[in-house]
């Protein structure tokens, strides 16, 4: 496997404090973007019951599931305590408004 910049989106596609899921190669992503811009690629499945994680609530540089309020941290992927679990982090760069996720193809 090699490691791969592919284009996902606009940045227009993703709403401030929110999120949207796309197909990144064999991947479903969350693109979130927080209230002051900051962009995060991660697997857009909770590890606890497989809620879509770019339907979740933003909130700072978080979000919550949307199915059990689960929630987790949109820089290391963790779940935050008492939940236990971590969802996969996808570096990202943004080239004239593009947005890139870098994935094994």
């Amino acid at each position: 496997m090699t490691m791969k910049y592919l284009k996902v989106a606009s940045l227009d596609d993703i709403p401030r404090q929110g999120g949207r899921g796309f197909l990144c190669g064999a991947y479903s992503i969350a693109l979130v973007r927080t209230i002051d811009d900051q962009l995060f690629a991660i697997e857009n499945s909770c590890p606890h019951r497989k809620g879509p994680l770019a339907d979740g609530i933003v909130h700072g540089t978080k979000v919550t599931c949307p199915l059990h309020n689960w929630v987790f941290d949109l820089k290391n992927g963790h779940a935050e305590f008492p939940d236990e679990g971590q969802v996969k982090c996808f570096p990202i760069k943004i080239e004239h408004n593009d947005i890139y996720v870098r994935v094994e193809i």
